[in-house]
C-alpha cells in the first residue's frame, strides 16, 4: 500500500510488484504524438478548468502563453490508484516554483482521466496542498486535451503518457518528452535549463 504523506513524501507500508513496463515497441500514437510535438511546432492551444494553483477557472493555453514562457506537465490522473512518480515530479517542480517565476514561466500541471469522480481524484492528489506561484493544477475530463495531443495511454489501468512540453512566448515547441513508462520524467533543473 502507497500512502502520499505531501509532495515529495511517499510512505510504502507493504512492498508490492508492479508488471514491467517494457514494451519492445514505440506505441504508434507515441510515435505521432512525437510527431505532432516535435521542437518547432506551434502548440494547439486549449481550454481547461483549474482547480488549484495561481490560475483559477477556465485557462486557455494562448493567453497565458502570450504572458511567457510555459511549462505543461501532463500527468497520469487516477488509472486505478494515485500515481507516486506524478507525485514526486509534482514535488520536484513545487519545490523550485520561485525558479520557474524568475524565469517568468507559468506550470501548467494537467490531470487527466474519465469524468465520473475526476473531481475526487484530483482533490485526493492535491489533498489539501496549496500550489505556489507560478503552477496551475488542469482538469482534463474526458481525455479532451490528452486526446488531442496524441498522449492518450488507451491501456487497461493507464490514461496518459507522462509528458513535458515548453513552449517559448510565440507558443512553438522548444522541448517535448514524452515517457513511455510510469518513470522516465522531466526534472524541473532539467526544464529550467531550457527556459
Amino acid at each position: 500500500m502507497i500512502r502520499q504523506l505531501g509532495f515529495g513524501c511517499v510512505v510504502l507500508s507493504l512492498a508490492i510488484a508492479v508488471p514491467a513496463m517494457a514494451q519492445s515497441q514505440t506505441p504508434k500514437g507515441v510515435e505521432m504524438a512525437k510527431r505532432a510535438l516535435a521542437e518547432g511546432e506551434t502548440a494547439k492551444d486549449f481550454r481547461l478548468q483549474a482547480i488549484a494553483g495561481e490560475l483559477s477557472g477556465p485557462v486557455q493555453l494562448s493567453r497565458v502563453n502570450a504572458k511567457g514562457p510555459v511549462v505543461i506537465v501532463v500527468l497520469r490522473g487516477f488509472p486505478g490508484s494515485q500515481c507516486p512518480a506524478c507525485t514526486a515530479q509534482v514535488g520536484d517542480f513545487v519545490k523550485n516554483a520561485e525558479r520557474f517565476a524568475a524565469k517568468n514561466a507559468r506550470v501548467l500541471l494537467i490531470y487527466p482521466g474519465p469524468r465520473s469522480q475526476l473531481d475526487r481524484h484530483a482533490d485526493d492528489f492535491l489533498h489539501g496542498t496549496t500550489l505556489p506561484q507560478p503552477l496551475t493544477f488542469l482538469l482534463d475530463p474526458g481525455y479532451s486535451f490528452t486526446d488531442a495531443y496524441g498522449l492518450r495511454w488507451d491501456a487497461p489501468n493507464e490514461t496518459a503518457y507522462p509528458s513535458t512540453i515548453v513552449l517559448d512566448e510565440s507558443g512553438k515547441i522548444t522541448y517535448v518528452k514524452i515517457s513511455e513508462t510510469h518513470r522516465g520524467r522531466s526534472t524541473a533543473d532539467e526544464i529550467l535549463k531550457t527556459l
